[in-house]
């Protein structure tokens, strides 16, 4: 078993509007990345699992074979600047991508 940042050279996240989070994880090796994908081994399930949240609000999850990279896509639960929201920015809501083991 290996953590995603073990395998992983980039993992962050943004907002992609007010009411949306993107993350990205770019993947070190090819290899890796192409295991990972093969299996499945990243999907709607799991990444709603890592923030405990209804796998309703993940919204896109995607594989880009150019960049070794996965795209996920999740709603926020508070819109971006409103009484609440604790990252305007977004850019701290990947930790629990940090916590995804592999078995890989």
């Amino acid at each position: 078993m290996k953590t995603l940042p073990e395998v992983a050279q980039v993992i962050r996240s943004k907002n992609s509007s007010p009411f949306k989070l993107t993350m990205d994880i770019i993947f070190r090796e090819r290899e890796v990345f192409d295991e990972v994908r093969r299996r499945n081994l990243i999907n709607p399930e799991v990444v709603a699992r890592a923030y405990n949240i209804p796998v309703e609000r993940i919204e896109k999850l995607l594989y880009f074979e150019p960049a070794k990279a996965i795209k996920i896509g999740m709603s926020r639960v508070v819109r971006s600047g409103a009484p609440g929201d604790t990252d305007v920015y977004g850019a701290q809501q990947h930790a629990p991508l940090l916590t995804i083991e592999l078995d890989i």
